[in-house]
């Protein structure tokens, strides 16, 4: 058997969401904590999960990161996002979508999403831009505030859906962020990365990823390298 596993990330890599997370979080802290952030988040968000950046918020906030004030933080952000989403541009990066159908028409490689999004977050993203069922299963901010700890999750939920355990060759991170790139290494997966977001083809390949693609333009470029 030579299935294959592609692990996606979703903001800067499959899509660009034109500030719909961070507006949602600027609505949020306005409504929730009664602060005015004058449209600059005080935390980084590139490839981080969503659970990491609500604890560092709540520090910067000043409020305790109880489990349940996090909850609360979390719960508040994905109401507003539904309410964002139609208030800005969002599109799918150059060659997703055709990346997408090839890899699909492939029935021995696996899609699923690895990111930092919380589940419910990545679901109204991926719906809103019409590809949230490419995708067989997925490891989410859920289930680590460490970027680094989701690949497991990843393997063991292809594992149970798919009855399959993936050795690391046949493992492949695709991200635009040197998250990402560590994310893969983590677990000894092969590592794709974009250079869709924030960090250049430079920036990129100086961390020693698999491959580095300016972007996804060519599908077939994509395929030769998994299959």
């Amino acid at each position: 058997m030579n299935d294959s596993l592609l692990l996606w990330d979703i903001d800067g890599t499959l899509v660009y969401m034109d500030r719909a997370g961070e507006r949602a979080l600027l609505m949020m802290v306005h409504d929730v904590y009664g602060r005015d952030l004058h449209d600059q988040l005080p935390v980084d968000l590139r490839g981080r999960t969503d659970t990491s950046i609500a604890r560092d918020m709540l520090e910067w906030l000043g409020v305790p990161p109880t489990p349940e004030e996090q909850a609360r933080f979390r719960a508040a952000y994905l109401a507003l996002l539904p309410k964002t989403l139609p208030m800005v541009k969002p599109y799918l990066h150059v060659g997703i979508r055709e990346a997408l159908d090839a890899v699909h028409a492939h029935p021995e490689i696996h899609q699923a999403l690895l990111t930092g999004n919380l589940k419910e977050g990545a679901r109204l993203k991926l719906t809103h831009l019409g590809i949230w069922d490419y995708f067989e299963f997925g490891a989410f901010a859920d289930d680590s505030h460490i970027r680094n700890e989701l690949g497991p999750f990843a393997l063991a939920r292809a594992k149970e859906t798919l009855g399959i355990d993936f050795p690391p060759e046949r493992v492949y991170i695709i991200g635009d962020t040197p998250h990402d790139v560590a994310c893969g290494k983590a677990i000894g997966a092969k590592t794709i990365a974009v250079a869709t977001g924030a960090f250049t083809v430079e920036q990129l390949t100086a961390l020693e990823p698999t491959h580095v693609f300016a972007n996804l333009a060519e599908t077939e470029a994509l395929l030769k390298v998994i299959l």
